[in-house]
C-alpha cells in the first residue's frame, strides 16, 4: 500500500511548470491550424447512381443503378465565421448503368464520365460538423453499348458529348487533424444519352448519393 502510494506525491512546482509549458507549445500548433484552415481540399467519396425512370410516352424506359466513382478538388477563397467559398472542380465516373425496356432494339447499358467545374459554399466552417450547397456545370461523356438488349449490334455512336449542370449538398466532419468524412448528395442534369429510341430526347436527371473521405492541405 505504501509503495502505490509513492506514486500519488505532488509534483515539484519546477516540473509542474516545464510540463505546463510543453504542453501548451505542442497544443499552440493544432490550435493555430484550427483557426487558419488548410485552403486545399480533395474529396474521395464512393457512391451510387440511383435509378432512371424515363418515362417514355409508348413504352418505359429504365436506367438502372450504378456505382460511382468521385474525386473532388476544392480551393477556399473565402472563410468567415459563419460560411466559407469554395472554388471546385467534381469528377464521376459509372462504368456500367443497365438499360431495362420492354423494347428490345433499346442500348444495353452505358457508362457515364461527368467532368463539372463549379462553386461550394460551406457552413460553420471551422465546427466539426459542417454542412454545404454546391452548384456548377461542365462536361458530360456516355458511352453506349456495341450491343441492344435483344443482343444485335447496336446502330447508335459509341459515345456522345452532352453538357451537364450539377447541385446538391453534403456535410462534412473533423476526423482526425487533416482527414475528415463526407456525406453528399448530387443531381445530374444532363443531356440524354445514345439509348436508340427517337421517344427519349432532352435532358435527364441523374441522381448520387455517395459517401467517403476529404483530406485537406495549406
Amino acid at each position: 500500500m505504501k509503495d502505490s502510494i509513492q506514486f500519488l506525491k505532488p509534483v515539484r512546482p519546477g516540473l509542474a511548470v516545464c510540463l505546463a509549458s510543453g504542453l501548451m507549445l505542442a497544443a499552440y500548433p493544432a490550435a493555430s491550424q484550427e483557426e487558419h484552415a488548410p485552403k486545399h481540399e480533395v474529396g474521395l467519396t464512393l457512391g451510387s447512381m440511383l435509378t432512371t425512370d424515363l418515362q417514355a410516352p409508348q413504352n418505359r424506359i429504365e436506367l438502372g443503378s450504378g456505382i460511382a466513382f468521385q474525386a473532388n478538388y476544392g480551393y477556399r477563397f473565402f472563410e468567415a465565421d459563419q460560411a466559407a467559398l469554395y472554388g471546385e472542380v467534381h469528377l464521376l465516373a459509372s462504368p456500367q448503368r443497365l438499360v431495362a425496356s420492354p423494347v428490345p432494339t433499346l442500348t444495353r447499358d452505358i457508362a457515364t464520365l461527368y467532368v463539372t467545374p463549379g462553386v461550394r459554399l460551406k457552413f460553420f466552417p471551422r465546427s466539426a460538423l459542417a454542412p454545404y450547397v454546391v452548384a456548377g456545370g461542365g462536361y458530360a461523356l456516355y458511352e453506349q453499348s456495341l450491343t441492344r438488349l435483344d443482343g444485335q449490334p447496336n446502330s447508335v455512336p459509341r459515345t456522345i458529348n452532352r453538357g451537364v449542370f450539377h447541385f446538391g449538398g453534403g456535410v462534412d466532419l473533423k476526423l482526425w487533424r487533416f482527414v475528415g468524412l463526407r456525406a453528399e448528395f448530387r443531381d445530374f442534369y444532363s443531356g440524354s444519352p445514345a439509348y436508340n429510341s427517337a421517344a427519349v430526347s432532352g435532358g435527364q436527371h441523374n441522381l448520387v448519393a455517395s459517401g467517403g473521405i476529404v483530406l485537406k492541405f495549406q
